[in-house]
């Protein structure tokens, strides 16, 4: 098992370049088996998510071309049923959560979808139900097959209908979508997600010949094709890892200038890392973040402490939250992180504690912090990475503490993040990759 070894102390200086969104990537991978035409996907990040699924549709019988530079031809013009319904393919799909995206395209293709139960960060309760519901709305059969440990689907003709999403689920409205836009007649999704991300995959989907109205909103009106044809399709910057270096360069008082950041499609993110105190520079596409001394958290206008919490899209996306909350133990003031989708991934502050760090879980879902402003430094110590967005809060932490670091199971952070020890080793980290 891999491990990084982390000389605290060092700033960055200099520029980094955003990876391709790690949570689009998994939805366009599996939209591509809704045609048999070709597929061309530019800005595919190489982590380890994203190459799982690359192999299970290769097993699929997907024709896979790597064209380089980060583009990949994909043609899923012959399907093999046999590995589909598999134990081989259902081992696969265990260990990658993105998975379940599966059952969707492969219901509206082969009539018959099955995936073991996914699995992933162990962050808490992800229950499945916005997937299956909705897909039986469509008119698929379900079975829960706990014997096998996984989800069955069937179906003789998926038709269009009116329904009302139990939650705007991410990947439970990008599963309904990709099984609508061949389903019989018209299906309206309402409380649908509309983050950039779905919206990048019904753009796509609509080039490939789909009718989907009302990208963007909460509201979805899906009418029926009989096909789809091929296209070519980029993938947006991971907001998550422009998230990440912002809260990276306020910790370790580093200039940094994140490029080609889309910023347009970050919605409230760069306002929240202001909400910390943290200064910064839109210039152009890019984001520059200037060394500071110190960053002060905001109250809100009546004196209350700031809280910080997610929500669905427009609101703060949930992944950033463990970034917000490590970047604010050396910020003036206090915060009150509230994490209300996970009720595990606020755990791993007891390593954040051991370093120093004025923490306090005040129960599952939320934290205080209470802001170090630079005149107490973390101290280095050895951790384990529990899921991918903790993996890079211990990093930044470890980044900026006094003395040697030590991470392991650094595979969970490799499931998100695409070479960062040597992207950031380029611009003045200290980070050495151990077995």
């Amino acid at each position: 098992m891999s491990a990084f070894i982390i000389q605290g102390g060092h700033k960055l200086d200099g520029e980094i370049v955003p990876q391709g969104a790690k949570n689009e990537s998994l939805q366009i991978l599996c939209a591509l088996l809704l045609t048999e035409q070709e597929v061309i996907v530019n800005n595919l990040p190489h982590i380890l998510d994203v190459e799982n699924l690359i192999k299970m549709l290769g097993r699929l019988g997907v024709e896979i071309k790597d064209l380089g530079n980060g583009s990949v031809s994909f043609k899923a013009a012959n399907l093999d049923t046999d590995f589909a319904f598999s134990r081989d393919y259902i081992d696969m799909s265990a260990s990658l959560r993105g998975s379940i995206m599966l059952l969707g395209p492969l219901l509206a293709r082969l009539g018959r979808a099955v995936v073991s139960k996914p699995g992933g960060d162990k962050i808490g309760r992800r229950r499945l139900d916005t997937h299956i519901l909705g897909l039986q709305s469509l008119g698929a059969v379900f079975c829960n097959n706990e014997q096998n440990g996984t989800l069955e689907m069937h179906c003789k003709q998926l038709k269009g209908t009116y329904m009302l999403l139990d939650e705007a689920s991410v990947t439970g409205t990008a599963n309904i979508v990709m099984a609508a836009v061949t389903a019989k007649g018209t299906t309206t999704i309402y409380n649908a997600a509309c983050e950039p991300y779905v919206q990048q995959l019904c753009h796509m989907l609509v080039r490939m010949g789909a009718r989907i109205e009302g990208i963007g909103s909460n509201l979805l009106h899906i009418e029926g094709v009989e096909k789809l044809s091929g296209t070519t399709h980029t993938i947006l910057p991971d907001m998550i890892e422009v998230g990440s270096f912002i809260g990276m360069a306020a910790m370790t008082g580093s200039r940094l200038t994140i490029k080609n950041v889309s910023y347009s499609n970050l919605g409230i993110i760069p306002q929240s890392f202001g909400r910390l105190g943290i200064k910064f520079e839109q210039r152009g596409d890019d984001i520059f973040v200037p060394a500071q001394d110190n960053y002060q958290i905001e109250s809100f206008i009546d004196g209350s402490i700031m809280t910080i919490a997610d929500a669905p899209w427009p609101g703060l996306t949930p992944d950033l939250l463990s970034v917000m909350l490590v970047t604010a133990i050396q910020a003036k003031g206090s915060v009150l992180i509230h994490q209300k989708m996970f009720e595990s991934r606020l755990f791993f502050v007891d390593k954040l504690i051991d370093m120093g760090a004025q923490v306090i879980l005040c129960d599952p879902h939320r934290v205080v912090v209470i802001g170090h402003d630079h005149q107490f430094k973390l101290q280095g110590r050895r951790m384990s990475s529990p899921d991918i967005r903790a993996g890079i809060a211990m990093l930044i932490a470890a980044m900026s503490a006094d003395g040697e670091s030590r991470i392991d199971n650094i595979s969970q952070i490799d499931r998100g993040y695409q070479n960062i020890d040597g992207r950031l080793n380029a611009i003045g980290a200290k980070i050495k990759r151990v077995e």
